[in-house]
Formats: C-alpha cells, sequence, structure tokens
C-alpha cells in the first residue's frame, strides 16, 4: 500500500516534469523527470517482489524467498545507475555544444515550479515511505524510500540551475550543468542502494551480529564454550549456525534439550534471527578462533 502511494504521486511528477521540461526547454528538468520515471519503475518492481519474497517456504526454497527482495533492491540500483549514467552523457553533450558554439534556449519558470513542487511532495513521501519501512522491517520498502529522497534532493540542483539559467541569458549552460549535477545523485544512490546487494547476494558474514549470537549462546547454563559461529542473510532475516561445547558426560537426550535451548535464546533475543543450527562438542578445554 506504501508503494502503491509513492507510485501515485511518482505517476503525476512523471507527467508534470516531462511537459514542464519539453515545454520550458530544460534539459535539467527533462533529467529529473527521467529520475522520477525510475521510481515509477522501481515502485512497480517493489510491489511485485515483496509479494514473491514474502511467500512461505516451499519444496524448491527450504529456506523461504527473502532472497527475491534483495534481486529487486538490486535490480533498482542497476537502473538508477544506468540512468544517472544516461542524464550524465546528455548533459555534457549539451555543455559540449554550447563550447562549439550552439545556442541552447532559455528554460522557462514552469520547470522551475515543477522543481519545487517535486522537492515538496517528494520528501513528504520519503518521510511517510521510511516510515513504513520500518514499521514493515522491510529492506526493499526502505531503499524505495532512499530513492524518494534522492529524487527530492536531485530536484534541488535542477531548481538552481533553471532559476539561473532563466533568469541569466548568459548562464544558459547552467540548465545542463544542473542536469550533470543531478545524476551525481543518481549515481550516489544507485552505490548505496547496490552495495548491500552485493554483501548478502554473495553471503558475506555478518560479524556485529554473529558477537550477538556468540553471547546470547554463552550465556545459557550448560553452555561452556562457544565457537564457529556462522550467519548469513536472506532478505530481511537472518540465518545461523555455531558449535556450542558441552560437558563430554552429558546424555544424548540433556544435549539435545541444551541444543534446543541455545536456539530458542537466540530467536527471542535477536528477532531478526529467524533459524538456529546448534552442533554440539564435548568440552576439552577453550577453543581459539581466528576473527
Amino acid at each position: 500500500k506504501v508503494t502503491i502511494v509513492g507510485s501515485i504521486v511518482n505517476f503525476l511528477l512523471v507527467a508534470f516534469k516531462f511537459a514542464a521540461g519539453i515545454l520550458g526547454h530544460s534539459a535539467a528538468m527533462i533529467a529529473d523527470a527521467v529520475h522520477s520515471l525510475s521510481d515509477l519503475v522501481t515502485d512497480v518492481i517493489v510491489v511485485v517482489f515483496v509479494r514473491i519474497s514474502n511467500r512461505p517456504e516451499d519444496k524448491d526454497h527450504d529456506y523461504g524467498h527473502g532472497k527475491y527482495e534483495t534481486l529487486a533492491a538490486a535490480f533498482i540500483g542497476i537502473i538508477l545507475l544506468l540512468v544517472g549514467v544516461g542524464i550524465f552523457w546528455n548533459g555534457v553533450s549539451q555543455i559540449w555544444l554550447v563550447i562549439k558554439g550552439g545556442v541552447l534556449e532559455s528554460p522557462g519558470m514552469i520547470a522551475f515550479w515543477a522543481a519545487i513542487l517535486s522537492i515538496v511532495s517528494k520528501e513528504l513521501v520519503f518521510r511517510y515511505t521510511i516510515y513504513k519501512g520500518k514499521q514493515l522491517h522491510s529492506q526493499v520498502v526502505m531503499v524505495n524510500a532512499w530513492h524518494h529522497r534522492s529524487d527530492a534532493f536531485s530536484s534541488i540542483p535542477a531548481a538552481i540551475a533553471i532559476a539561473l539559467a532563466s533568469f541569466f541569458p548568459s548562464l544558459k549552460f547552467v540548465d545542463p550543468l544542473g542536469a550533470i549535477v543531478v545524476s551525481f545523485f543518481i549515481l550516489h544512490a544507485a552505490w548505496k542502494i547496490v552495495k548491500p546487494t552485493l554483501f548478502e547476494l554473495s553471503d558475506a558474514s555478518m560479524i556485529g551480529k554473529e558477537q550477538e549470537i556468540r553471547s546470547v549462546a554463552s550465556a545459557v547454563p550448560g553452555v561452556e564454550s562457544v565457537h564457529a559461529v556462522r550467519s548469513r542473510l536472506v532478505g530481511t532475516s537472518v540465518l545461523t549456525d555455531l558449535h556450542v561445547m558441552v560437558d563430554p558426560e552429558m546424555s544424548v537426550r540433556e544435549g539435545h534439550a541444551l541444543s534446543h535451548r541455545v536456539r530458542r535464546a537466540i530467536l527471542d533475543a535477536l528477532p531478526d534471527v529467524k533459524d538456529v543450527v546448534v552442533h554440539l562438542e564435548p568440552y576439552n578445554g577453550p577453543v581459539h578462533e581466528k576473527i
């Protein structure tokens, strides 16, 4: 629902900003409109992929469908990268045209007011989406919220460039320069989105979370030592396994009960941990690990 609200705002902004950019002869505004269009496309991706990622485990996905959400976030980042590169290239081309003696039209004030409307509306949508993303603990909704914020920020240099180019005819080149500045905002936002998805898709270890897991498991009565803690992220869920060292004279029944207590303690203490595998070993003194 929160994504649909954002997509409605994006659709209206895309239509208005493209019209304002074309009628107002503003490269910066057209660049901003393309950014909003990428927002609209990613809204659709979010709606589709969140539905998929929320499906329960099945015979083909023992760990659920959480990584579909990660794939959605990665796809959003890649789209933003392509959009940023395209806008940068177009801005450079227009500045080169001016250098070669070409003439650019001064942007109209309709483009300026479109930028102001974009700043206000997208900041409101960002605040609403980030609030809901935190409530839902959804990575892809949070990512989409920051996409809204990047769109609001990108409209600021666009507004400044359009205003300068409109009021000072000798500064017409500032409009495509504004488009180039917008492209850097887009590329920065894209990297912030792609980086964590690469971290997750490569199954990188969550060192900080592993330290918390070790601490919780070590506090369970009957646990002598904990080592070989491993973790990985699947969507918004953490999966972990660990080796727990216990009294070597403990019975299988007692060990089985202790492993369940360790598992329950971790799940209760760390809500983002969704699955724990405990391996029991006889305790023969401390185990020294490379950290």
